[in-house]
């Protein structure tokens, strides 16, 4: 009996412990958690923001408003979780009550926003106040970014003769080559590094300082996708581009005494004097109000007079001369048959000027010297039947080249076909032909001294009138030594 009653005792106990347990966890309770997720800032919602717990509960996503919430949540002290693609993972305490809502508000900062910035490019080559540099040159840097990120550069180059910007965006290499620069001229350069993510950063500003222009003595014209374009070379053969190949630009005759370079050029449907330095800067216009016309704009030619100060140039049957600043506007001459004068020289050792004139289609070709009042001089060439041209005076005024097609063909074409260079004696009133060893089916044109007054200048063609055009040499006391000088050139000048 008195065992029983311990047993009786013991089950009492039991229950009543059991009941307390059941009452406590009855008395955790429930909660709902709820809040916004914004980016920080600018504080706007973002939508689609996954929002975790742990211990772990439900998982949601963020509507529109970037509002969320969690039901049912156990009474506790919970760490929260927000993630999106883009932003920085964050996380925040909530402590949930007992049928209570608890009210969490996420700010994300983008992925980027403990990203550095790039450091600082630096310039490698060329060094800092490089000089001699060439027309074409390969700037070299290096960049290094704390997060590795991929960069892009932006190079800028100024010089110091105008205020043109060369400005190379969006690169990748830490090379940059570049050609096209000018003669004698400081460019400085600097290179800005940008990760895409920060402000842009750049580098010290280095310079370089390019070649002195080298001394060119002979200038020519070639053909570019149908544009004549003025070029120079030196006695070696090598070339440099002086006018662009998108405007026509032909007949270069320098000017020794002013180191400048006068040129035919059209303008407004009109053909002009211009002038430019001997690198092809600094162009201006001389003639405006009577442009330079006549027969075939091509065959035209003009003179350089009174110690480089003035022009001599042909507008159909008047001759005209014009200051090298483009005033004083004068017709010197008219030819009395009404024939157009094509080329003109001038020579300041006898004051004379030598005029190559023909009809409307380029024959009935007279060469002739008159003095600066006008008056016939000398006959060199007429009453022939062909063309002729290239005129050229010897340094004294005592000898004069031309050329002339021997064949004697006129044709509406204005093809020539036998055409040689002849050297006009004013003592001897003789001429000598140039061009004895001159290969058969071609012609010799545009002819010129050699500053020596040893070689003759000239172009030599197929009289197909379609091949190539070569600018060739000749010894005067020797015409069979003929050699090429410069591949595919015309209208050559060698002072």
């Amino acid at each position: 009996m008195k065992n029983s009653f311990k047993y009786l005792a013991l089950v009492f106990v039991l229950i009543f412990v059991t009941s307390c347990s059941e009452d406590k966890i009855e008395l955790t309770g429930r909660g709902t958690l709820v809040g916004k997720v914004v980016s920080q800032g600018d504080n706007t919602p973002l939508e689609n923001a996954r929002v975790s717990t742990s211990p772990s509960t439900s998982i949601v996503f963020t509507d529109s408003n970037g509002n969320y919430e969690i039901k049912d949540v156990e009474v506790g002290t919970y760490s929260v979780q927000v993630q999106k693609e883009g932003y920085l993972t964050k996380f925040e305490s909530a402590t949930i009550n007992d049928n209570a809502t608890t009210n969490i508000v996420f700010e994300l900062d983008v992925e980027t926003a403990n990203n550095d910035a790039p450091d600082a490019p630096i310039l490698m080559l060329p060094e800092n106040d490089t000089i001699d540099t060439d027309l074409e040159v390969t700037l070299e840097w290096t960049a290094t970014d704390p997060e590795e990120d991929d960069l892009t550069f932006t190079v800028e180059i100024l010089n110091d003769q105008n205020t043109d910007v060369m400005t190379f965006s969006d690169l990748t290499d830490t090379t940059l080559t570049v050609s096209g620069l000018m003669y004698n001229t400081k460019y400085f350069w600097q290179v800005t590094a940008n990760d895409g993510i920060n402000n842009p950063v750049s580098s010290s500003v280095f310079n370089f300082k390019t070649l002195e222009f080298p001394e060119h003595r002979v200038f020519f014209t070639r053909k570019i996708n149908g544009n004549n374009v003025i070029f120079s070379s030196d006695d070696a053969g090598n070339v440099l581009q002086l006018t662009s190949s998108t405007s026509n630009a032909w007949r270069p005759r320098k000017a020794n005494s002013i180191d400048k370079l006068a040129f035919l050029s059209n303008n407004g449907g009109q053909t002009h004097i211009f002038t430019m330095d001997l690198d092809g800067s600094n162009i201006q216009q001389i003639t405006s109000a009577v442009p330079v016309n006549g027969f075939n704009l091509e065959e035209l030619d003009f003179e350089w007079k009174s110690n480089d100060t003035q022009f001599l140039y042909p507008n159909f049957d008047k001759l005209y001369r014009i200051n090298a600043t483009g005033s004083g506007l004068t017709q010197i001459y008219q030819t009395v048959n009404g024939n157009f004068i094509t080329e003109v020289d001038w020579n300041q050792a006898n004051s004379r000027i030598a005029l190559k004139t023909n009809n409307s289609v380029g024959y009935e070709v007279e060469i002739f010297t008159i003095n600066t009042s006008g008056v016939l001089q000398d006959i060199v060439l007429q009453g022939v039947n062909g063309a002729a041209g290239g005129l050229d005076f010897s340094y004294d005024g005592t000898k004069l080249l031309y050329t002339y097609d021997v064949s004697g063909s006129e044709n509406v074409d204005y093809r020539q076909f036998d055409t040689d260079i002849f050297i006009y004696d004013f003592v001897s009133s003789s001429a000598t032909n140039l061009s004895a060893d001159k290969p058969a089916g071609t012609n010799d044109l545009d002819a010129q001294f050699s500053p020596n007054e040893a070689e003759v200048i000239f172009m030599n063609t197929s009289n197909d009138g379609v091949s190539q055009n070569n600018i060739m040499k000749l010894e005067i006391i020797d015409v069979t030594n003929r050699s090429l000088f410069i591949e595919d050139g015309k209208m050559p000048d060698w002072k």
